[in-house]
């Protein structure tokens, strides 16, 4: 897939998840959560090259423009859209599936020093709402939706819808009836 093919694929997820977006054109000049995603790829492939200054400095330059940090070290998957992206961390071991909507002041962060996998897995079409803050080695499975300002903690299965402050899991609405989780696969804090 060219460099042209994705880009075009990001915008068409512009279009799609943000109600207010007006043209290719606008989206193209005007979004820095698109700005950010596509730096963050450019940065990626050179830490996978074994780089560390220069991604780094990417990143940091791509902070101070955009408001949003992504570590360089983090896998982002396709179509990931950052919405109003002001203050959006992702860590350096965070992974993001395909199709994820970011809105602002959103966290995938580390609760350790520790070395190895630190930040959260996110599987495909999840939303998350702004402000929220996922943090650890925790997985957040597809077709899951995590409210603004909650705090995750625990890992979720497919078809989740997190809330509050530690958030708290239950099924979340329209799920398939052969994707409905088990209610033993919730937990109650």
């Amino acid at each position: 897939m060219t460099i042209i093919s994705r880009m075009r694929e990001d915008i068409g997820a512009a279009k799609a998840g943000d109600p207010a977006a007006r043209g290719s054109l606008s989206i193209l000049v005007i979004y820095s959560g698109l700005h950010a995603v596509w730096w963050h790829r450019v940065s990626h492939a050179l830490w996978r090259r074994g780089m560390r200054s220069l991604p780094r400095a990417i990143s940091q330059l791509l902070r101070f423009f955009t408001g949003i940090e992504i570590h360089p070290g983090a896998t982002i998957g396709r179509r990931l859209f950052i919405d109003h992206g002001m203050g959006v961390v992702i860590g350096e071991t965070a992974v993001v599936g395909d199709d994820v909507l970011i809105y602002h002041g959103v966290t995938l962060g580390g609760t350790g020093h520790s070395r190895g996998k630190r930040h959260p897995t996110i599987g495909d079409r999840v939303v998350i709402g702004a402000g929220a803050k996922v943090l650890g080695d925790i997985e957040i499975e597809h077709d899951s939706a995590i409210g603004s300002n909650a705090v995750v903690v625990r890992s979720a299965p497919p078809w989740t819808t997190l809330t509050g402050i530690p958030a708290t899991a239950r099924p979340r609405r329209g799920a398939p009836v052969a994707e409905r989780p088990d209610m033993a696969d919730f937990y109650v804090i």
